[in-house]
């Protein structure tokens, strides 16, 4: 059985007056609802930017740093760099001075070697004759050289001082040599013994004849061979090692006093 219910027009106006202020609610939730996720996605969106200008100014800070620091690792180079071109310019000051110092040196070098070898030249004329064949060739030698625009001032000065060197060192030691000198008129084949620049001696092949050099004379004299020959025999063998060192006897030649006027 079916019922039916009329409701006059006040009713019906009753309930639509309750169902509208449920609507009206429902709408304004929804609407809260949505500025909410809107307000969420604002937010997120916002925070996504606040999040990528801190990574921002966090990587400018990095970099402002690095920049810092190689800022401060220049500046101690820049001032590495100025103290080494300050040197570098002191030594090149100190160079020119040296340069002008050479050029001196130099134009006054020559001169002074010139009169070297001169001076060396008058020395080997006036001492003991032994080696003169040698000797001659090497003042040669070192003549020529100072003549000579390829070579430098240092050069011929060293040149110099090597053959002062070597006439140095004649003083100090003792030799043997061959050679042909002439004794009572005669040349004779000898054996010269050289005890530095204190004795110069000489003997023929068969030891028959022993004589000295008279360097007052400018020749050659025989020695007694009775008190000289068997000494200066064994002072041969000693020079060309063939005997040891030991003690001999030679003609050596008093010291003179020079005359006082």
């Amino acid at each position: 059985m079916k019922v039916s219910i009329a409701l006059g027009p006040i009713a019906c106006a009753a309930l639509f007056g309750l169902a509208v202020p449920a609507f009206a609610q429902s709408q304004q939730l929804n609407q809260a609802v949505d500025i909410g996720e809107q307000k969420v996605a604002d937010g997120q969106q916002s925070q996504e930017k606040i999040d990528k200008i801190v990574d921002a100014q966090q990587a400018k800070l990095i970099e402002y740093r690095a920049l810092l620091k190689q800022q401060d690792g220049l500046e101690q180079y820049n001032e590495q760099l100025s103290t080494q071109v300050k040197s570098q310019v002191a030594l090149i000051e100190r160079f020119d001075s040296s340069i002008t110092q050479v050029a001196k040196i130099e134009r006054q070098m020559l001169p002074l070697t010139t009169r070297m070898v001169e001076a060396l030249s008058t020395f080997v004329e006036i001492d003991l004759p032994f080696h003169e064949i040698e000797r001659q060739e090497r003042l040669a030698f070192v003549q020529d050289t100072l003549q000579k625009a390829d070579v430098n001032v240092a050069e011929k000065f060293r040149q110099v001082l090597e053959a002062y060197q070597i006439e140095n060192d004649y003083g100090r030691k003792i030799d043997t040599y061959q050679d042909i000198v002439e004794i009572d008129g005669e040349q004779r084949e000898v054996d010269v013994l050289r005890f530095g620049r204190v004795a110069l001696v000489a003997q023929t092949r068969d030891a028959a004849t022993t004589a000295v050099w008279d360097h007052d004379a400018k020749q050659w004299q025989t020695l007694d061979a009775g008190t000289y020959r068997n000494s200066v025999r064994e002072g041969i063998k000693m020079s060309k090692k063939q005997a040891s060192i030991d003690l001999v006897t030679l003609p050596i030649p008093a010291p003179t006093t020079p005359e006082v006027n």
